[in-house]
């Protein structure tokens, strides 16, 4: 954390690296990233230097908007918090009406606001990224005074301090005094995940206790999550710096104070001395190292820990509240209070698990598993609190949830079986509040229990098929008639490859005819066995619909001749716009697309943030361009916004077109939900920029592609017309999204269908089904009651042909 006094009277732009952009103070918020930014302010209020131990300081500091460009606005004030050597040197070298520049700072709300009138904010220097610029320009003093001649030494072309690492004293336990202001360390033997608090913070809370065996209670409120303690189970160890000592009911606390920092590490004895933090830097040195080897022995020694709680699947009795060490495979919203979690840990529970059925367009991650792999997932149930946590989680991701409740008996089953109990089952439940430590935690890929994990669940073998399609030979089959196809391409030496449907459901239902299902009420599922004697759209292409979940509306998707319109429209009206300070701007050639053709130069726009990690292929905006020119470029990028000048700024392209290309994939908007407009994409922390990330930034409500087709069954009672829609992708076995992309997923959707009813085929050629139907009621466009039939928890087996050799050429 060097501090860099500049010459008198030179200003601080004479020294100050250029590449940096400096941010006016009324500007300041929470929510931007202040990487290569810098803040320029006159000193008008500097404090005392404090002592918080032996070479670690803080000081507190004001400072004034020193550009005559602001003046207009509010807010021209705001606190700057100096720590360690920083701090120190500050207190030596500057001065009340000196001009600082800061770079290297942290944004955190300020608590004083109200009461001087400042910024809303505080800027935090610590750490080895903190710099401070100072110039002296305030009239020196008699050159004869001892204090000249202190500044004098200072006030040379550039010095540079360069930080000395501060050693710090840690207090015992028992030795905490209400008031002082201390590093401690403590074994945790309570603690609670952080939660949203009343304001803008998260509270976590935790007790700790040393070998003083007195147990502290501990309160940390921080605007951030990744600000707070990482403890993953009761017995980690804690190392806190710069938290206060305070008198509540009698009893000491601590609580967070200015430059608080944590650092966690594993309890077990004989595990790695790895801390656990979200800080860019922190101490950690062979006595730290000491320190908590011994609190391990000692807290090994006691009976101060409780048996372990973290049980397998395998192990759950009925009515136990436990821990559970888990990798998440899929989720899905049941409603606003509740969420599912599909997880996993490779162990097998006894009992009869609880199935949530939801439908699959809402579902992230797969809608369905093998048969051996289903039968080791469990439905997690989680509520309230806990919901706004599980809405963050990506299906893969390692976790441990804390007081689960595993509950047996009958009970009311969320999801599209809402109307139905599932009896004699065990169910898991992880309720609302955060009582015993109740809530969910995001596990690291190094941590000793996710390593074992991994090896219990790489064990069980894949659900990939072990014929996987190819994606090389290109068809025309997605645009072209059924009734236009060959049998060559669904026979097999001269016979048709049967198919049959397999139902996914426990219902314990008998198969009832078509007219019995008629005549019964509506609200009911039902079990049939069937044969399919028509169905539309034929031309399969039309089946691929977009939905908006948020106003549940549904749309065509558009055609290529109608979005090459758009892209014209827009590429003839582009005109030259300002972007945002967030862009760097450029040009990118784009490959010709054929031998005669040229190559053609467009206006390309990067995210500042992305191009500083060297993440340059991740995302660009683009304008000018085709709609085929931008699919060329998609084998070179990793997401394509395409963009258009709209007065003097950037802005999407109409919603009827792509707001996104992801390579071969093409994503929409909804026109009624979107608030749509170019902004930077957040990407802290982020492994991979997918379509949600980018439609939430842009204010897009992303459109999913389903499938939608009308079915008429038949058998020897009746006819019946059915919906196939919100479990299509679980009967085909492929995504919407894949069909929209993949000549092979469309080939394997129309197979299906011609091999469930020939073209030009007889009733008798036709296989008989096991379908599982749900009967509900709606109203038509009239306004009038009707009841309509969708197919459910089924899907279509077909064996695997042997390869087939080409035919001779007639």
């Amino acid at each position: 954390m060097p501090l860099y006094v500049l010459s008198e009277g030179a200003g601080p732009h004479a020294q100050v690296p250029t590449d940096q952009t400096r941010i006016p103070i009324p500007l300041i918020t929470t929510n931007t990233d202040y990487s290569n930014k810098s803040v320029k302010g006159k000193v008008i209020c500097k404090g005392q230097l404090m002592s918080l131990a032996a070479d670690d300081f803080i000081l507190k500091t004001v400072i004034q908007e020193d550009s005559q460009q602001s003046t207009s606005l509010q807010n021209q004030t705001i606190n700057v918090i100096l720590f360690g050597s920083l701090a120190k040197d500050f207190d030596q070298a500057g001065s009340q009406g000196d001009v600082v520049v800061a770079s290297g700072f942290t944004v955190t709300k300020s608590s004083t606001v109200s009461e001087h009138n400042l910024h809303p904010c505080n800027l935090l220097l610590s750490g080895d990224d903190a710099c401070l610029y100072v110039s002296c320009l305030s009239p020196p003093p008699d050159p004869r005074s001892p204090l000249a001649n202190k500044r004098s030494a200072t006030l040379s072309s550039e010095v540079s301090r360069n930080t000395k690492t501060p050693k710090y004293t840690y207090e015992g336990l028992g030795n905490l005094k209400s008031g002082s202001v201390v590093n401690v360390y403590g074994v945790v033997v309570f603690f609670k995940q952080p939660f949203k608090s009343r304001g803008t913070d998260y509270c976590s809370s935790l007790k700790i206790t040393d070998q003083s065996n007195q147990k502290i209670g501990c309160t940390i409120f921080c605007e951030k999550l990744e600000e707070h303690p990482k403890i993953f189970q009761i017995g980690d160890i804690v190392r806190m710096h710069r938290v206060k000592a305070q008198c509540f009911n009698n009893s000491i606390t601590l609580v967070n104070t200015f430059g608080f920092s944590v650092v966690t590490f594993d309890g077990a004895v004989g595990a790695a001395v790895e801390p656990r933090t979200s800080s860019r830097s922190f101490h950690f040195d062979q006595e730290v190292r000491r320190t908590v080897e011994e609190l391990r022995s000692w807290a090994a020694s006691q009976t101060l820990l409780p048996a372990v709680t973290t049980i397998p699947l395998s192990a759950v009795e009925p009515k136990a509240y436990f821990d559970l060490t888990c990798q998440l495979l899929a989720k899905a919203p049941i409603d606003t209070t509740c969420t599912l979690l599909r997880v996993w840990d490779g162990t097998k529970c006894p009992r009869t698990l609880l199935k949530v059925i939801v439908e699959p367009n809402v579902t992230e991650g797969p809608s369905f598993f093998s048969k051996k792999k289903e039968d080791l997932i469990a439905n997690i149930l989680v509520y309230d609190n806990h919901v706004e946590f599980a809405r963050q989680l990506k299906p893969g991701a390692f976790l441990r949830i804390y007081n689960l409740r595993a509950i047996s008996g009958s009970s009311k089953v969320p999801g599209l079986t809402s109307s139905h109990e599932e009896v004699d089952h065990l169910a898991f439940h992880l309720h609302g509040g955060t009582a015993y430590g109740r809530g969910i935690r995001v596990l690291p890929e190094n941590s000793t229990d996710v390593q074992e994990l991994k090896k219990a669940l790489e064990a069980f073998p894949s659900d990939r098929d072990e014929d996987s399609l190819n994606d090389t030979e290109l068809l025309e089959i997605w645009s072209t008639p059924p009734e236009s196809l060959g049998l060559t391409q669904h026979c097999i030496d001269g016979e048709r490859a049967e198919c049959s449907t397999e139902r996914s459901c426990s219902h314990n239902l008998q198969p009832v005819t078509l007219s019995e299902l008629k005549r019964s009420d509506p609200g009911q599922i039902h079990h049939v066995t069937v044969q399919l004697r028509s169905y539309e759209p034929h031309r399969l292409h039309q089946a691929l619909k977009l939905y908006c979940s948020k106003c549940t509306s549904m749309l065509d998707v558009p055609d290529d001749d109608l979005v090459a319109g758009l892209f014209s429209k827009a590429s003839r009206d582009s005109g030259s716009c300002t972007p945002p300070p967030w862009m760097f701007s450029g040009k990118v050639d784009v490959p010709a697309g054929s031998a005669e053709s040229q190559n053609r130069s467009l206006s390309v726009h990067l995210s500042a943030q992305l191009v500083s990690e060297g993440k340059t292929k991740e995302l660009i905006f683009l304008s000018g361009s085709t709609l085929e020119e931008t699919c060329r470029l998609t084998a070179g990028y990793q997401n394509i916004i395409p963009v258009r000048s709209s007065g003097d700024h950037l802005a999407l392209l109409d919603m009827s077109a792509p707001f996104l290309f992801r390579g071969r994939k093409r994503y929409y908007g909804c026109k009624r939900c979107s608030e749509a407009a170019v902004r930077e994409p957040r990407a802290e922390g982020v492994e991979v920029i997918d379509e949600k990330i980018v439609a939430e930034a842009l204010g897009v409500q992303l459109l999913q592609y389903v499938l939608l087709m009308k079915l008429e069954l038949q058998d020897a009672t009746d006819t019946l017309e059915v919906f196939l829609w919100r479990d299509a992708e679980l009967f085909f076995s492929v995504t919407a999204e894949e069909a929209a992309a993949n000549q092979e997923a469309q080939k394997s959707i129309h197979q299906t269908m011609d091999a469930l009813c020939p073209p030009g085929g007889s009733a008798g050629g036709r296989p008989w089904l096991n379908l599982c139907l749900t009967a509900y009621r709606t109203t038509n466009d009239e306004g009038q009651n009707q009841t309509c039939y969708q197919i459910c928890h089924t899907t279509v087996a077909r064996p695997s042909s042997p390869t087939r050799s080409e035919p001779d050429p007639a």
